[in-house]
């Protein structure tokens, strides 16, 4: 008898300690998240932006305008933050169109590259379903694309048409894999904030565009039943000012940050400072991940209803 209570009993404490993992999650144990990235969205644009569907999220989620980018305000150095929970100093990708570090990398994780949040979902949750899509063709060097499900450039920016394909080819991916962390990154407000100015009418016109994807986006939640698990986060890279970007102005440097769904307070402004590499850190905290100690974000926590006990 003493035998057997002796080789039940490991047994019986893990199943002990799981269900009490459970209790203190706040988090459905299949949460879903949804990142949405619009490559040249300043927050300078929010003042005249017509973007119901974001302005929405932001009255049912937490928002702040005043996220900032890491310097230089470009593209490859800004998503690698986003998505490595790092700085330019420490992952090593530190300009425009970065394709691997000019500065070495601190530490590679797996498959040769500075750990990223979706290396640590795949690793860590090796059944996750993780989707990537993304129009600038730079975003494919700093994610780990061996980490993805499912990687697909869409379409260049462009109107009419086009939209209406990009949302279908997202939404049939949600609709039929039901992600457990799906990644968009819209070119568009980028693409024209170059051509015709970041207060331009071109511009502002892209943002009204985008927002109708995200509602898209939002939809196929809904149609695949995930809705209620799913925690929607949408930022961007960098801001401009007249026709380009890369320096320090605010224009450039601050950048919206909006997150809303399942344990998210409604109407909350993040008053905390933020950075681009927290983005990262709270994706993780929302999963449960282990980071890696290189990793310097921290999670938002202020947004949470109910956070983990520690």
């Amino acid at each position: 008898m003493k035998r057997i209570l002796l080789f039940f009993l490991p047994l019986f404490l893990c199943l002990i300690g799981q269900s009490k993992n459970r209790k203190d999650n706040p988090f459905p144990d299949d949460v879903r998240i949804i990142l949405i990235g619009f490559d040249g969205w300043g927050s300078h644009s929010m003042e005249k932006a017509d973007m119901p569907v974001l302005r929405n999220m932001m009255q049912q989620g937490s928002w702040t305008f005043k996220k900032r980018s890491v310097f230089p305000s470009s593209s490859a150095a800004n998503w690698a933050s986003m998505f490595m929970g790092a700085s330019p100093e420490i992952h090593g990708y530190t300009q425009w169109n970065s394709q691997k570090p000019e500065i070495p990398s601190r530490i590679l994780g797996e498959n040769k590259i500075f750990p990223t949040i979706f290396q640590l979902l795949h690793y860590q949750k090796s059944n996750a379903e993780i989707g990537l899509f993304y129009q600038w063709s730079g975003v494919k060097y700093v994610v780990d694309t061996l980490s993805i499900n499912h990687v697909e450039q869409l379409p260049k920016p462009g109107r009419d048409k086009k939209f209406a394909k990009i949302s279908k080819i997202i939404a049939d991916y949600i609709v039929d894999k039901k992600p457990n962390l799906c990644t968009v990154i819209y070119d568009f407000p980028d693409h024209y904030g170059h051509a015709s100015g970041f207060e331009s009418e071109a511009y502002y016109q892209s943002l009204k565009e985008v927002d109708v994807s995200l509602g898209d986006i939002i939809q196929a939640t809904k149609d695949s039943g995930i809705f209620e698990k799913t925690i929607f986060i949408v930022s961007s890279d960098h801001g401009g000012i007249e026709k380009s970007h890369g320096g320090k102005s605010l224009a450039e440097m601050e950048t919206p940050f909006v997150i809303f769904g399942n344990n998210v307070k409604k109407g909350f402004e993040i008053t905390d400072s933020m950075m681009q590499f927290d983005i990262a850190a709270t994706i993780a905290y929302i999963f449960g991940l282990e980071v890696p100690q290189v990793w310097i974000g921290r999670p938002v926590l202020p947004v949470f209803e109910k956070v983990r006990k520690k």
